[in-house]
């Protein structure tokens, strides 16, 4: 399977989050502020790669987070929105590269660069026995 016979340049996806108290650093470390953790930022981005170009792909084919290199550049408190974006810049025969920011309102709050790579379902649960 080839991704670039079905994923393109500039594709991209967009998702809305309001931050919740479970999605805050002191809801692991309750001595720490209550702000939107990089992990879960991370994730954000992650999803919204996904969303970006899961609809484009075949049947019984998924992709999995690879690759991450991002920055968290501002904190977010509880009840705000969170943009995230992502955008294919370049496709692979088996790894999507993207480009992905976050924000809160009008300012940036993290970005970076991310890869998925493209995965079987069933040759994948066969190997690892996950279902």
């Amino acid at each position: 399977m080839d991704a670039r016979d079905f994923i393109t340049v500039d594709m991209s996806a967009e998702r809305l989050l309001t931050v919740t108290p479970e999605q805050t650093v002191r809801h692991f470390v309750p001595t720490m502020p209550a702000v939107f953790g990089t992990p879960l930022m991370i994730l954000e981005m992650e999803m919204t790669s996904g969303d970006a170009i899961s609809r484009f792909l075949p049947e019984g084919w998924v992709t999995v987070g690879t690759e991450v290199d991002i920055r968290h550049l501002a904190a977010t408190p509880v009840g705000r929105i969170v943009r995230t974006t992502a955008r294919v810049t370049a496709v692979e025969r088996r790894v999507i590269r993207f480009e992905v920011e976050a924000f809160d309102g009008d300012q940036k709050i993290g970005d970076g660069r991310h890869a998925r790579g493209l995965v079987n379902v069933e040759q994948f649960t066969k190997r690892f026995g996950a279902g």
